[in-house]
């Protein structure tokens, strides 16, 4: 029975990948559940951070600190030749 400040979530997985998830589970001596819990938890993590980040370039486009494209392809550009540009700021 779950405890009541948890929820039970179902979701339908390739059978490949729930047989990783059952090899896994296996090595690690950790449950499915909590193999599930930390990946979810891992990627939500990540999926707020690249939503941060997100919101901070655009902050930085809205107040103008921004790179000019051919800037930066000039510097890609130099990248492995004998006059590297120094990086655009």
């Amino acid at each position: 029975m779950p405890k009541p400040d948890t929820r039970v979530l179902t979701a339908h997985i390739p059978i490949p990948l729930a047989e990783k998830l059952d090899h896994l589970a296996a090595r690690l001596e950790r449950s499915r559940g909590w193999i599930m819990k930390q990946a979810l938890t891992s990627w939500i993590a990540q999926e707020e951070e690249r939503d941060r980040l997100t919101h901070e370039a655009l902050s930085d486009v809205d107040a103008g600190q921004i790179i000019d494209h051919q800037a930066v392809q000039a510097w890609a550009d130099s990248l492995g030749t004998e006059e590297v540009l120094p990086a655009p700021r």
